[in-house]
C-alpha cells in the first residue's frame, strides 16, 4: 500500500513512562516535530505523570494515564481498544512509537516521505537482526528473527484492517517483564505478519552491516546518524550495560554519538542531560560517555585563561595540617592563576603565623589565611570555614596537604598523595587547560582525579563504597538527593577528597549549612564516617543539580594509569586463560562466580564425608590427632583432586 504524503491521515499512538511521571525537554522536542507529520497523536502513560507533565503532553494530544502493566505492549493494546477498529480503520496509518527513542536529529518529514512512496504494510525505523537461539524464551520460532524494532511501528490501513492484526491484538497476553515484552511482541510481531504475505521495511536502510552489527542502532549509531540520516537514537545509549558494550565495541560508541550529536547537528544535547542525570547512575553514564579528561601539562591557550578567568571567578581553597609540609604545599598553590582568590585554612594560630609566612610572596589576586575548630579535618574546612564565600565563585579547587598514615611503607600513602596532587595541581599549563575544560563543558560539575589503586589500595576499585554505601544512602536522604545510588554502582567521587568543581553544582550541600558540631570529634576512625560519606556524596550532589561528574588526569599520568591498568589486567589473563577461563571477560566473571559460589557449598560437604570416612577406617589415635591438625587448616586449599560426588 502507498501513501499519499500530502494527504494521508495518519494517528500516532505514543507510549510514555518516566518512573516520576516527570516529562523531560526531550519529548515535547520529539512530538514538536512528530506533530507536523500526523493527524492526531494519542498519548498513553504507564504509571504516574505529574501535573506540569500532563500540561506539557496534552499540548499534542489526548493524554490517557494507565496502570503500570504490560509495559508498552498493553498500552498500545489499551489505546486500540480505546479508539476500536471502526475508527482505527479510517486512517491510512497508526504509528506506534514509545519514549525509550530521542530525536528527531533531521525532521521526521524526510522520514514520511521516503516511506509514503514504498509499498508496504508496515514499517519501522530501525531493524534488528537476526540471533540464533531464544535468550528470553518466549519465541515460537526458537530464536529471534529479524524484526522491525518496536520503538516505532508503522502500520497500514491494509495491515489495521484486517482479521490478522485484530486478533493478533485481542489474543495479546498480559506482558509481566522486559523479556516476555521482547519475545512475546518485539522480535516476533514482523515474522508473525511477514509469514502470512504482509510487506515490511524499514526508512534506515542497513542490511550490508549485517555482519557488522546485530543491533546497528546500539552499537554503531554515530554511522547511522552520519551516514545513513537516521532520524533517531536511544536513551539507552547512554546507560546500557557496559559489559554488552564491550562485547561488541571498544566502548567508544556512545561518546562519538554524542560528540557528533554536540558538533555536527542542531539538536541540542542538553536535552540529554537533562533526562539521563536524573534518571540513570552516574557510573554508567561516565563510563559509556567516556567522561575522563586527559589534559596538557605542557602547552595551553594563555588568551583563553585570561578571558575566561576574567568572566569567571576562580578560587583555591586548601586547608593545612602538616607544618613540615607547607613548603610543598606552596608549590602545588603557585599552579594557580595569578588572578585566582586563595583561602588557606588551618586549625591552629601558630601553623596561621606559619602558613603566612611561608605564602607571603605567593602571587594571587587575594591570599586570605583562615583559623578553622580542628573537627572535621578538611571537609569541615570546605564546608564550614569558607561557606560565607563559596557561592561567590563560579570555580573552585579544593585541596589539602596529605600524610596517609594507615598505610606502610610511607612511600604508598606518598604516591597517592602524587596522584591526587598530580591530577588536580599540576602546573600552570594543566590549570588552565582544567578551567578551559569547565568552561567549554557547562554541565561538568565536578572534576576528580582516578581513584588510587596502587599497593594497599589495589581493591579501591571494585570497591568503591567500603563501610561506607549506608552512611552515604542516610546523607543522601538527609540532603533529599533523588538521583540514582545503589551499592552496586560505584560513585564516581574524589577518594581523596580533592577535586575542582562549580559552587553552584554544590549547592544542595551547602544549603544543609553545615557547623562543626556536625562533624564527630577527634580521633575518627579510617573509614565509615560521616566524612567518608561526604567524600562520595559530591559526585550524587552536582547530579542532583544537573551537572555530570568526571575523571581528569594529566597527561603524564594518564600514561602510568594506563601502564598500571594494563599490568594488572595483564597478570589476571595469563593466571586465569592458563587455568581454563576465558578467554572472555564475561566467561571469566560468570565461571568464576559459579566457582566462589559453590565453594561455600564444596567446603561443607567436602568436610563431612572426609570425616565420616577417615573417623571410619583410621585408628582413633590418629584420627584425633588429624582433627587438632584439621582445625588449624585454613579453607580448602590444601586439597587437591578430590571428587566429591554430586557437586558441579
Amino acid at each position: 500500500m502507498i501513501i499519499n504524503h500530502e494527504t494521508a491521515r495518519r494517528l500516532a499512538i505514543y507510549f510514555f513512562y518516566d518512573k516520576g511521571g516527570i516529562v523531560d525537554s526531550y519529548v515535547p522536542y520529539f512530538l514538536e516535530d512528530l506533530k507536523k507529520n500526523v493527524t492526531e497523536i494519542s498519548i498513553v502513560c504507564n504509571g504516574k505523570l505529574t501535573g506540569e507533565g500532563k500540561e506539557i503532553l496534552e499540548k499534542y494530544g489526548e493524554v490517557f494515564v494507565r496502570e503500570n502493566k504490560g509495559f508498552d505492549v498493553w498500552a498500545y493494546k489499551t489505546s486500540l481498544e480505546h479508539y476500536g477498529w471502526e475508527k482505527l480503520e479510517t486512517y491510512d496509518e497508526v504509528i506506534m512509537l514509545n519514549n525509550t527513542i530521542m530525536g528527531p536529529v533531521y525532521p521526521f518529514r524526510e522520514t514520511f516521505e521516503k516511506m509514503d512512496a514504498r509499498d508496504l504494510d508496515f514499517w519501522g525505523l530501525t531493524e534488528y537482526f537476526k540471533i540464533k537461539g531464544d535468550p528470553f524464551g518466549y519465541s515460537p520460532y526458537g530464536y529471534l528473527p529479524d524484526h522491525v524494532q518496536s520503538h516505532w511501528i508503522a502500520c497500514r490501513k491494509s495491515l489495521v484492517s484486517s482479521p490478522a492484526f485484530h486478533q493478533y491484538w485481542e489474543n495479546m497476553p498480559m506482558i509481566e517483564d522486559y523479556a516476555q515484552a521482547v519475545g512475546k511482541h518485539e522480535s516476533i510481531f514482523t515474522k508473525h505478519f511477514a509469514d502470512q504475505g504482509y510487506r515490511w521495511g524499514v526508512s534506515v536502510e542497513f542490511e550490508d552491516l549485517r555482519n557488522y552489527s546485530g543491533y546497528p542502532l546500539m552499537m554503531c549509531p554515530k554511522k547511522l546518524v552520519e551516514e545513513r540520516r537516521c532520524p533517531i537514537f536511544k536513551k539507552r545509549s547512554f546507560f546500557h550495560m557496559v559489559d554488552d558494550f564491550l562485547k561488541n565495541t571498544t566502548g567508544e560508541q556512545t561518546s562519538e554519538l554524542f560528540e557528533y550529536l554536540r558538533y555536527h547537528t542542531d539538536y541540542d544535547v542538553d536535552m540529554i542531560w537533562d533526562t539521563i542525570l536524573r534518571n540513570y547512575h552516574q557510573y554508567d553514564i561516565v563510563k559509556n560517555l567516556n567522561l575522563t579528561y586527559v589534559l596538557p601539562t605542557n602547552q595551553y591557550d594563555r588568551e583563553a585563561l585570561e578571558k575566561q578567568t576574567a568572566d569567571h571567578k576562580v578560587a583555591l581553597v586548601m586547608h593545612l595540617y602538616f607544618e613540615d609540609l607547607l613548603e610543598e604545599s606552596y608549590r602545588h598553590v603557585s599552579s594557580m592563576p595569578e588572578n585566582a582568590d586563595i583561602y588557606l585554612t588551618t586549625d591552629t594560630p601558630e601553623k596561621k603565623a606559619a602558613i603566612e609566612k611561608v605564602f607571603a610572596g605567593l602571587p594571587c589576586h587575594k591570599l586570605e589565611v583562615r583559623l578553622i575548630e580542628n573537627r572535621g579535618r578538611d571537609v569541615s574546612s570546605l564546608l564550614v570555614g569558607v561557606k560565607d564565600v563559596i557561592m561567590d565563585y563560579d570555580l573552585v579547587c579544593f585541596v589539602h596537604d596529605k600524610k596517609t598514615a594507615q598505610v606502610k611503607p610511607g612511600t604508598i600513602g606518598a604516591s597517592f598523595a602524587y596522584k591526587c596532587f598530580e591530577n588536580t595541581l599540576s602546573n600552570k599549563a594543566y590549570v588552565a587547560n582544567v578551567i578551559r575544560t569547565f568552561a567549554d563543558n557547562p554541565r561538568l560539575g565536578i572534576l576528580s582525579p582516578p581513584e588510587p589503586n596502587h599497593s594497599t589500595f589495589f581493591t579501591t576499585i571494585g570497591f568503591e563504597w567500603g563501610p561506607n554505601y549506608n552512611v552515604t544512602r542516610k546523607l543522601a536522604k538527609e540532603l533529599g538527593l533523588t538521583v540514582p545510588m545503589n551499592v552496586l554502582a560505584p560513585p564516581v567521587a574524589p577518594l581523596g577528597t580533592m577535586f575542582w568543581f562549580r559552587p553552584k553544582a554544590m549547592k544542595p550541600l551547602y544549603d544543609r549549612n553545615w557547623e562543626y558540631k556536625d562533624f564527630p570529634p577527634e580521633p575518627n576512625k579510617i573509614d565509615g564516617t560521616l566524612l567518608h560519606a561526604i567524600e562520595r556524596i559530591y559526585p550524587f550532589v552536582v547530579q542532583q543539580s544537573g551537572y555530570y561528574p568526571a575523571i581528569g588526569m594529566t597527561d603524564r599520568f594518564a600514561a602510568i594509569e594506563y601502564q598500571n591498568l594494563r599490568h594488572y589486567v595483564r597478570g589476571y589473563n595469563q593466571v586465569l586463560v592458563n587455568n581454563g577461563i576465558g578467554p572472555y571477560y564475561d566467561q571469566m566473571l560468570a565461571l568464576m562466580n559459579q566457582v566462589f559460589a559453590l565453594r561455600g557449598s564444596f567446603k561443607a560437604v567436602f568436610k563431612f564425608r572426609m570425616k565420616q570416612y577417615l573417623k571410619k577406617y583410621l585408628p582413633k589415635g590418629v584420627y584425633r590427632k588429624l582433627k587438632k591438625r584439621w582445625r588449624k587448616m585454613k579453607g580448602i586449599d590444601n586439597y587437591n583432586g578430590v571428587e566429591v560426588q554430586g557437586e558441579d
